[in-house]
């Protein structure tokens, strides 16, 4: 019998897994089962509570990604069917709720490890079950221009890196009934310009500080929010209304969020890691800011 709680951030929803030592083996088929949201528990994720030092050790990853720790606890972040991600905002603010209201930490400010980096979080508001957590995402990194088909739907996007790969598609003149009507399926994208796959996010042009969005994310399927995605589709708004920072609420399925894009004061450098941007272009840092709520607690026999 395993324990495991159940979480979401706007509706993103996540089975959370304490593994401190790296002790228990998660395969793709176990993640996958866990998942099921008939035969498993449900969930678009597996978040695994684990020390950064113990998944080293036990060859889990190659090294301590940058700005981790040993002892920083890291969000071992698997999807629906399995396969590892890089990140996940909605999953990282899920995290931090939960390694704070359980006592795991005792700050409100701690760093959570993930395979992208470091993550910065500060948990604004907290209680046993809800929670709002700010998430210092890093950059958000403009790759270029890419398209990609759902179904007879052609469209193009702005291809962005916010530690995981994005294509974030602002739709001419779309308002919120266009994006809600929309039929998404799995898309067909350039896999030169995307090699390890792709979340795709189509969203609403930028009025009065918002956005409306939907996901389609690798290895899911369509999503009721994606944290990292309201990333790329507020990069991408800002973009399209002529701008490189601001603040922008997103609006998705499953509730709304806040992302901030702010210039780091550095300028892009092909290769310059963290403040990476187009070459000679402001560098930018995104942060997160939205709701956390745990639903259940329990043990599972898979």
């Amino acid at each position: 019998m395993t324990p495991f709680a159940k979480g979401h951030g706007t509706e993103n929803d996540f089975v959370i897994v304490s593994d401190p030592d790296a002790a228990v083996a998660f395969p793709p088929e176990r993640v996958a089962a866990v998942c099921d949201r008939r035969a498993g528990i449900g969930g678009d994720g597996l978040l695994r509570v684990v020390r950064a030092g113990a998944l080293v050790a036990a060859g889990e990853i190659p090294a301590l990604p940058e700005g981790v720790a040993g002892d920083d606890w890291f969000m071992d972040y698997r999807n629906a069917d399995g396969s590892v991600a890089e990140m996940c905002g909605n999953g990282v603010r899920v995290f931090a709720h939960w390694l704070r209201s359980r006592g795991l930490v005792d700050t409100d400010e701690f760093t959570v490890g993930t395979r992208a980096g470091a993550r910065q979080v500060r948990v604004l508001e907290c209680s046993e079950y809800d929670a709002r957590v700010s998430v210092r995402m890093g950059a958000a990194t403009v790759t270029g221009v890419s398209t990609a088909r759902m179904g007879d739907f052609d469209f193009a996007g702005l291809g962005v890196d916010v530690g995981n790969p994005h294509l974030a598609a602002v739709l001419p003149d779309a308002d919120a009934a266009t994006i809600r009507d929309l039929a998404l399926c799995a898309p067909e994208f350039d896999p030169e310009f995307f090699p390890a796959g792709v979340n795709v996010e189509v969203l609403t042009p930028l009025s009065d500080g918002a956005v409306t969005m939907r996901v389609w994310e690798r290895g899911v399927g369509e999503t009721r929010s994606c944290g990292t995605g309201t990333v790329a589709a507020a990069t991408a708004a800002l973009a399209d209304a002529g701008v490189a920072t601001g603040a922008v609420t997103v609006r998705v399925p499953g509730g709304e969020v806040v992302v901030e894009i702010e210039e780091t004061g550095e300028r892009g450098q092909q290769g310059a890691g963290r403040a990476e941007g187009a070459e000679g272009a402001p560098a930018v840092e995104a942060t997160l800011t939205g709701p956390s709520r745990i639903v259940a607690t329990g043990e599972m026999v898979l």
